[in-house]
């Protein structure tokens, strides 16, 4: 599966971050690089150094982004249903160690964030879970060890 694949919302929210940095961060780092060449000899003006620095990450960062949006495989999720675990599903899981439950939507590498409960389609627990139906189990090999969840729902939002 591509890593460049992402939901519909994900690439939204990508583009609207380009704006952004473009706009923005690009604009105030030009500034500071400006003030900074201001204040004279540039070969020994550690703020002029630094804000060249900083402006040379915001650029990359910038194609970068460019790169990621126009290679992206854009997937509506709202259009989606299976009774399969798929990309852009959310699943809610019961941890069967603690018997608690979590609820995860699968989601591309970009836009992955786990205190939202996005987590990407390369992640170890959501390749454990490309493919089951609810009722399955499965073992996830994480970092703190082996984890065992069982798929009680399958949605699509």
């Amino acid at each position: 599966m591509s890593d460049n694949i992402m939901t519909k919302q994900g690439y939204e929210d990508l583009k609207e971050k380009l704006r952004r940095m473009t706009v923005y961060d690009l604009q105030d780092i030009i500034k500071e690089v400006m003030v900074a060449a201001a204040h004279g000899d540039l070969s020994e003006n550690a703020e002029y150094t630094a804000a060249k620095e900083k402006k040379a990450f915001i650029e990359t960062r910038i194609r970068e982004m460019e790169q990621r949006l126009s290679g992206a495989k854009v997937i509506d999720t709202s259009t989606l249903s299976s009774d399969r675990v798929v990309f852009g599903a959310t699943v809610l899981l019961q941890d069967d160690d603690k018997g608690e439950e979590v609820a995860y939507t699968i989601v591309g590498v970009d836009e992955a964030d786990v205190t939202l409960g996005k987590i990407s389609i390369s992640s170890p627990i959501a390749r454990a879970l490309i493919g089951k139906e609810e009722g399955d189990s499965v073992a996830v090999k994480t970092p703190g060890g082996v984890r065992n969840y069982s798929i009680t729902q399958i949605s699509f939002k």
